[in-house]
């Protein structure tokens, strides 16, 4: 049986961050699931001056020894490598949009959602007006722009519109401190939410996974937030960076985070809510949604999170793991309902 050749996409062309954050998890993405049986894997990997490299891995040997390519040369290469399917590691705008675009238009599958709903889900007030036009409950927000003047009594949240890991977020009590927060997440996107701040409660993310068509809810993974002393989830909740200027996952410890009971009554309520979801903007393959649990019970929609990187440590492949669904498992089923 032929080996199945699967393209890593990763790197970034918008910043070292973000080429960073995609070489942690591909990297222990490969080392999990390359079962060099069944595959044969090759790394794309894009910095921000937007060259394209082939490394062998990703030692840093390895990345400087790889040639350099302009796009339409890493075109042609990307063509004489026959590539299966790709599994796009990418997690900065450009990478989830404009690349993604680039493997269309080469006609190479790939797993995960598409550009255009990438961009959409990545503008989280365009995603919540989607969900809450599905029925599910989302808090009631503005989106500003600069000089805006925000017309919601605190306390709120102030985000940036597209911003991941929780930067330029802040819980803004008392409308003197709106100033500070707005300037603070102006830093990250020209657009800011102000939404109004739901009371704890709980905060969990749901995976839904498809297989054969079908909708599955995957454990929920909770978070340590309380009213008093971490009402909300920061920068630092989620992402590390060591002294060598690598980054490292800083939420699965156990404690920050962890899998919620199957039998918690909350499962079924936000799986439930989560597939809602997953329907109405147009999911593929698979999805992730955050949700705020509010003291009586209800979730709220937060933002979704549409990648999952196959690694052990992303969310859908722990949640996944919890419902008996290894790692090898969890790819196969995302390459079988990609090559459909």
């Amino acid at each position: 049986m032929s080996k199945l050749r699967i393209l890593y996409l990763t790197g970034s062309a918008e910043s070292d961050f973000y080429c960073n954050l995609s070489r942690l998890y591909a990297e222990d993405s490969i080392k999990a699931i390359a079962n060099q049986s069944y595959y044969d894997i090759l790394i794309a990997y894009i910095t921000p001056d937007s060259q394209w490299r082939f490394p062998a891995s990703f030692s840093p040997e390895d990345i400087a020894n790889s040639q350099p390519m302009q796009l339409s040369q890493a075109m042609d290469f990307l063509i004489a490598q026959n590539i299966d399917l790709v599994l796009p590691q990418m997690f900065c705008i450009p990478g989830m949009t404009h690349y993604r675009a680039i493997l269309d238009l080469l006609k190479i599958p790939y797993i995960g959602n598409t550009p255009d709903l990438m961009a959409l889900t990545a503008h989280k007030a365009k995603a919540k007006a989607i969900v809450a036009a599905a029925g599910v409950k989302v808090p009631d927000g503005e989106v500003l722009r600069a000089g805006d003047v925000p017309t919601i009594q605190p306390p709120v949240i102030v985000k940036p519109a597209n911003a991941d890991n929780s930067l330029g977020i802040a819980l803004v009590k008392d409308a003197a401190e709106y100033e500070t927060a707005l300037k603070e997440a102006f830093k990250y996107a020209e657009e800011v939410i102000v939404e109004k701040y739901i009371e704890l409660g709980r905060e969990v993310r749901c995976g839904v996974l498809v297989k054969d068509g079908e909708l599955i809810g995957l454990p929920l993974e909770e978070y340590l937030v309380d009213s008093e002393n971490k009402p909300i989830r920061s920068y630092a909740d989620k992402l590390k960076q060591g002294d060598d200027g690598n980054l490292d996952y800083a939420a699965k410890d156990g404690v920050k985070s962890w899998i919620v009971d199957i039998n918690d009554p909350i499962t079924e309520k936000v799986q439930a809510v989560a597939k809602k979801c997953h329907q109405a903007l147009g999911c593929r393959h698979y999805s992730l949604f955050d949700f705020r649990i509010d003291p009586n019970g209800e979730p709220y929609f937060l933002e979704a999170g549409l990648y999952c990187s196959f690694a052990p440590t992303s969310v859908i492949a722990s949640t996944a793991k919890a419902a008996g669904i290894s790692l090898d498992e969890l790819l196969e089923i995302a390459i079988q309902e990609t090559l459909k």
